[in-house]
């Protein structure tokens, strides 16, 4: 069966991280680039899954889309 995830991915200065939307738990890729943070962070879903069973999968997606906004905040 195949699952679709919402992943989202950040760049830092010294690489990337990568973490689904819809999974109960903390599941965490890491990599240089991209592509391997996305790899990585698709290895640790499927990790997890195996391990906790899939009633770690959210069964409503309570996220249906995911936006990237930024607002100035005087602190």
């Amino acid at each position: 069966m195949l699952q679709q995830f919402k992943i989202l991915v950040e760049k830092h200065p010294d690489g990337y991280v990568a973490y689904p939307l819809g999974l109960k738990g903390v599941v965490v890729g890491e990599g240089d680039t991209y592509e391997e943070a996305l790899a990585d962070v698709k290895s640790a879903i499927k990790f997890h899954i195996e391990t906790f069973g899939h009633q770690v999968i959210e069964s409503e997606p309570t996220v249906l889309e995911a936006f990237v906004a930024e607002a100035g905040i005087a602190v």
